[in-house]
């Protein structure tokens, strides 16, 4: 691997793997705080805390191979981001692996949804904020932009927001309203009815899923470019991730910002989320 450590039990070449993994220290569009372009070396890192197995998951899950592609580069222009993502994500998708990207802010999800075909697939994001504007700070690759990209590719019955609070006026006065669910809904109701309302809102079978690390309170996941309160707690996660279940095809975790992490627990938990993650794609070839 060419960019530093790779990512735990990442000892595959990429024509065998079933799983495919990619950095993208990308930050260029933050709009708090910046540094978010770190994360992949540290979530790696924190990838090497945790035992093989996740004994929750039973003991005969089947081995995954697991290729680690490393760090695309880190450009300066936002459109400059999209086409090298797109680079690096088109053939493995095109292949049908399990994709899994490390951000970098939650931009880099725009180019990602943009290589798999608007039949194939279907997004559902964890984020504090709805992300539907149509550019933000002179640019439509924005992270405030992600939701209204990928509608535009995949048709705004194909995405579905999960643990919302924070919206701007622009966001709601519009007829072509993102969906989504508040993680004050989810704390009064429960995820599992947020998760089934997401499910049933989307067309496609397959299922993208996205984690703004920001979606989680910040109590638990403090380093976080746009850290907002009142947010979903880890278990709530890892439920969406194993309801979401066989539909899973590919995963991404972003806006984990290590200058602002001095504990590393924020990269931790996003290390422990990707491993949830490929747990429920070994239980899907099992």
């Amino acid at each position: 691997m060419p960019y530093g450590i790779s990512y735990a039990g990442a000892e595959s070449e990429y024509d065998p793997a079933d799983v495919y993994i990619l950095g993208i220290p990308y930050d260029r569009t933050s709009s708090f705080r910046s540094g978010a372009r770190e994360a992949p070396f540290h979530i790696r890192r924190a990838s090497y805390n945790f035992e093989e197995i996740h004994f929750e998951h039973g003991l005969d899950l089947p081995r995954l191979e697991i290729f680690d592609q490393g760090n695309c580069e880190d450009p300066f222009l936002p459109e400059d981001m999209i086409e090298e993502v797109k680079f690096y994500m088109e053939r493995p998708i095109a292949d049908k692996k399990f994709t899994v990207a490390m951000g970098g802010e939650h931009s880099i999800t725009i180019p990602i949804i943009q290589c798999f075909k608007k039949k194939d697939v279907s997004l559902i994001t964890i984020d504090a904020h709805l992300d539907s504007r149509d550019e933000y700070l002179g640019t439509k690759y924005s992270h405030a932009c992600v939701m209204r990209r990928a509608a535009e590719h995949l048709g705004i019955n194909n995405v579905f927001a999960l643990g919302v609070r924070a919206i701007s006026r622009e966001e709601l006065e519009r007829d072509d309203v993102i969906p989504y669910a508040t993680s004050f809904e989810i704390k009064e109701k429960g995820i599992e009815k947020a998760v089934k309302k997401a499910l049933e809102h989307v067309r496609n079978e397959k299922i993208y899923l996205s984690l703004d690390i920001d979606g989680i309170d910040p109590a638990y996941a403090p380093g976080t470019g746009t850290p907002e309160p009142f947010g979903l707690d880890p278990m709530d996660v890892k439920k969406i991730i194993n309801m979401v279940g066989e539909r899973l095809i590919g995963f991404d975790v972003t806006e984990v910002c290590p200058p602002a992490d001095p504990t590393g627990i924020t990269s931790i938990l996003a290390a422990r989320l990707i491993n949830e993650a490929l747990a429920v794609r070994a239980k899907s070839l099992r």
